[in-house]
């Protein structure tokens, strides 16, 4: 009995599948058994077909293909190349241990990439299971971003097979460079673009929101803009992403692992992900479900960047309370009756509401139509748990005839980076914004007169136990900022300028 490795999805993380095959006296048949799907069903004519036109010959015999372990559901085409060797493979003494095989195949025997295969081996070397695959040539320019694995990059079933028989030298793999500059901390290297396609330039006045932007932006802290229609909340928003940290490698791929397994395609370039929900959107689009199979969401697919919701009182009372448990724990766990799927959501968040359903309650040109109920009523949808979870507040200023630019995207983007690399000399494994309490207690150290005001905005404001810990790390952040390595009193000053008043 000839045995492979290939590996299924369960979820978001990968399984190790051992397929087997026999061939044994009966009636000639060719059978697939251990919960395979239709796709893998359906793989017995493709690996018919592309044997026969490949040389072999199939023995009167009846042949039986084991996916194991047989109570996990198998699904994707990936898993073809793997059956047709075990088959091709059956009589040859060559030994196969611990080799991985992924690929579709062609009714000619060529292989064809799917779009499963980089999420399984990424899962599989995050949990230390595999050293060695053999995929599709076309795979190979963004699994090379993997590292830690050799690869055999095979171009048709024969060649697939004069490998495996050591007939033939398999190719060499280069890796893939990643595009854009990098910055070296240590032994890790850091990613990031200097590409600006939405320019912070073209956001006239609002220096305040610009600054606030800043400091959201350096330490990835959660932000709420509050403003009149127009002013440029979302003119913001949509610039942020532009500017963010730099990524590690494990953050790029980890981001192209999510952007697969929600049906998009990958860019394997270091720029963070913006996620932008419309506020009708249901809570299984925005959190992930299914009523089978557990999906990711929207909030999966911003972990590492921004995820934005414009007329934030807008979504709905379900999602809106439901966000709160990524916001606080940054993972959120699906459980349905087939499968649960838990995954991180280490993501930025970012909101814009009006002041007032009509938005004008905070203009002095245009008078506020609504009524003292409706804009209560307006006011109530937004929970104070939910709100205590958002580091800054910004009440946008009116726009007016007179403003100018006076920053751009690339001279914040490089600030940025600067207080990126204080946080990860200082030995921090996380941003300022997603530290947990014992690190806010080693890193977020006040000085005695910061100490002083903060003891008084306690009773002033009645900051809770959360909110004394966001302003901690927002004025972390605008101490990193100011290249200060100490938070004084002007720094903490300043984050509880940007705390929600009532």
């Amino acid at each position: 009995m000839k045995q492979l490795l290939s590996a299924t999805l369960d979820g978001i993380d990968a399984k190790p599948v051992d397929v087997e095959a026999t061939f044994t006296k009966g009636l000639p048949a060719f059978g697939i058994v251990g919960l395979a799907s239709s796709s893998i069903q359906e793989a017995k004519e493709r690996v018919k077909a592309a044997l026969l036109t490949n040389g072999f010959s199939f023995p009167p015999l009846k042949i039986t293909v084991n996916l194991s372990p047989s109570d996990l559901q198998k699904t994707g085409s990936h898993m073809d190349l793997a059956i047709a060797l075990v088959i091709a493979l059956q009589n040859d003494p060559t030994e196969l241990d611990n080799l991985y095989v992924f690929g579709e195949l062609g009714l000619d025997g060529r292989l064809k990439d799917t779009r499963s295969i980089f999420p399984i081996l990424l899962s599989l070397k995050n949990q230390n299971l595999v050293t060695k695959a053999m995929v599709p040539v076309e795979s190979l320019e963004k699994l090379s971003l993997i590292p830690g694995i050799t690869y055999i990059g095979v171009e048709t079933l024969s060649e697939a097979v004069a490998v495996c028989k050591n007939e033939q030298a398999p190719k060499e793999v280069k890796a893939t460079p990643i595009e854009g500059d990098s910055v070296e901390i240590g032994p890790e290297r850091f990613h990031f673009l200097r590409e600006y396609p939405e320019d912070f330039h073209d956001v006239k006045g609002q220096e305040v929101a610009k600054r606030a932007a800043l400091i959201a932006a350096a330490g990835m802290h959660n932000m709420l803009m509050e403003g009149s229609p127009g002013c440029g909340k979302s003119m913001i928003a949509k610039r942020l992403c532009h500017i963010l940290p730099p990524m590690s490698l494990d953050e790029i791929l980890q981001a192209n692992q999510y952007a697969l397994l929600g049906d998009e395609e990958p860019t394997f370039k270091p720029l963070r992900p913006f996620r932008s929900p419309h506020h009708s959107a249901s809570k299984p689009s925005v959190f992930g479900g299914g009523s089978s199979q557990a999906r990711i969401g929207e909030v999966a697919l911003a972990n590492g960047g921004i995820l934005f919701f414009d007329e934030f009182p807008h979504f709905s009372k379900t999602v809106l309370e439901a966000l709160r448990e990524p916001l606080q724990d940054h993972r959120v766990l699906i459980s349905r009756v087939n499968s649960k799927v838990a995954y991180t959501t280490r993501f930025m968040f970012v909101a814009a509401q009006n002041p007032c359903p009509c938005g004008n309650l905070l203009s002095s040109v245009q008078p506020c139509r609504c009524s003292d109920i409706e804009i209560k009523r307006y006011k109530q949808r937004l929970s104070d748990p939910l709100l205590d979870r958002i580091e800054i507040y910004v009440q946008m200023q009116e726009s007016g005839p007179d403003d100018r630019p006076s920053v751009d995207s690339a001279s914040m983007h490089q600030k940025v980076i600067d207080t990126f690399c204080r946080q990860m000399e200082r030995g921090q494994r996380r941003l300022n914004g997603k530290l947990e309490e014992r690190e806010i207690e080693s890193f977020c150290r006040l000085e005695g007169e910061a100490e002083a005001v903060l003891h008084k905005a306690v009773h002033s404001f009645g900051l809770s136990h959360r909110g004394v810990a966001n302003v901690k790390k927002v004025a972390r952040t605008i101490a990193d900022l100011e290249r200060s390595d100490s938070i004084e009193k002007a720094h903490l000053l300043e984050a509880l300028s940007f705390r929600r008043r009532g």
